[in-house]
Parts: C-alpha cells; structure tokens; sequence
C-alpha cells in the first residue's frame, strides 16, 4: 500500500500576497502541513505542486520533494485541486515514477492538522468501502434557521423551522478545510477529491479556520495560540 501527500501551493495568492509561505508564529505556513504529513510516517511520498520558485525552495527546505513544477493551466485562478492532483498522478506515471494506491492532498494554509486526524481519516479510507474521507467541522448554529435578505426585508429561508428547539434539528457540518483522502482508482475514475461515496471525520471547531483574508490569518493565529496552551 503506498501513499502520497500532495500540498498545491501556487505563487498567484492575491488576497494574503505570498499567503502560502507567509510566516504563521514563526515558519512560513506551508511548514505546518509539510512536517505533520512527513511526521505520520505513513506518505511514501510528500510532495509540493507549485508554480512558485519561491515556494518550492522553501518545500524542500521543510523536507517535500518538487519533482516537477506545475503547468500554466494548473496555476490560474480556475484550476481545482482535482485538476491539481490530476496533472501530479499523471506526470508520475509518465515518468514511470511511484504509482501510488491512495492520494491525500493537504491543503498548504493548514497549520491545524494533527498527525491523528490524518491517520484517524486514513484507517477509515483502507478499512471501509469508502472512495475517500475528509475531516468536518460541525456548524456552530443551526443552518436550519439561517435568514437572508430580500431587499431591506430579512426573512428565513425555512420558516418552518422558526419555533423548532435546536436540539430537534439535525446537526450539520461543514468541510474543516485541511486535507482530503482519496483512493486513487476512485479519484481516476470520478477526477474530483469528493466522489459520490464519500465519507468524513468530525473534529474539534478549534482545530479548523479557513484562512482566505487578513482578518482570517489573525483569528488563525489567536486560535493556534490557544491550541498549543490547551495542549
């Protein structure tokens, strides 16, 4: 059984400029889901697909390989991380390089991932009839009661569900935004990390923050902060 980390970092990062190897307390962030991923000892493989000099050295600095650098197409603003992983699996085999039975692709901006989590989601992957898991975080509010606006009018979407207790609705999750697990059959089959037999873990709401503008990189940081004093 043989595993790859795949981390996509590109250099095109508009709203946090250099977001990907932005220094996160102390090391660029990229570190992060670098050494937890060559930590778990259970990658043959760790690599970065990037289109970034940059941040390729800093990979193999943090112990990554950068085989390969990514093609235009994969780095624009409309590649998907599936076409990502793609283009990765593909240019190994053509290179007649590891062929690999699961792929987990591991987002770059994740300084929360935990070794137990990636091994908790791996150990459902191999031992169920799942194509691939990722972990979730459970939504803090009801989604069952969320409003919008209608011009200045704001109404909810469900009204049935406006004297309803919170404990009779379902709970429901969201994606924690770390990593993906994925066999890589599946994943050659289907071409998308979330396949129609998908499964997840469910973790700890302090242990996910989607880090997209400045305000996120600041709350990230105060969040890890905490982590590490609670640990």
């Amino acid at each position: 059984m043989k595993n790859i980390a795949i981390i996509p970092a590109r250099g095109g990062s508009k709203r946090i400029p250099k977001k990907n190897i932005k220094k996160f307390w102390g090391k660029p962030i990229i570190a992060y889901s670098i050494e937890t991923a060559l930590q778990s000892n259970i990658f043959d493989e760790v690599m970065v697909s990037t289109d970034d000099k940059e941040i390729a050295e800093i990979a193999i600095k943090y112990g990554a390989k950068v085989p390969f650098f990514r093609s235009q197409k994969t780095s624009d603003d409309f590649a998907t991380l599936s076409d990502v992983v793609l283009e990765v699996i593909q240019a190994y085999k053509n290179r007649k390089q590891n062929e690999f039975n699961n792929i987990c692709c591991i987002l770059p901006t994740a300084p929360f991932i935990q070794i137990d989590d990636l091994k908790k989601s791996y150990n459902k992957l191999i031992n169920s009839d799942f194509d691939s898991v990722f972990p979730v975080v459970k939504f803090d509010f009801p989604i069952q009661r969320a409003m919008q606006f209608s011009g200045e009018k704001i109404q909810m979407i469900w009204p049935e569900n406006l004297n309803k207790r919170s404990q009779d609705l379902e709970e429901t999750y969201h994606d924690a935004g770390l990593f993906y697990w994925i066999k890589t059959d599946a994943f050659l089959k289907e071409k998308k990390l979330w396949t129609h037999n998908t499964s997840a873990i469910i973790i700890d709401t302090q242990k996910a923050q989607d880090i997209d503008t400045l305000d996120d990189w600041k709350i990230a940081e105060m969040k890890y902060k905490i982590l590490k004093e609670n640990e």
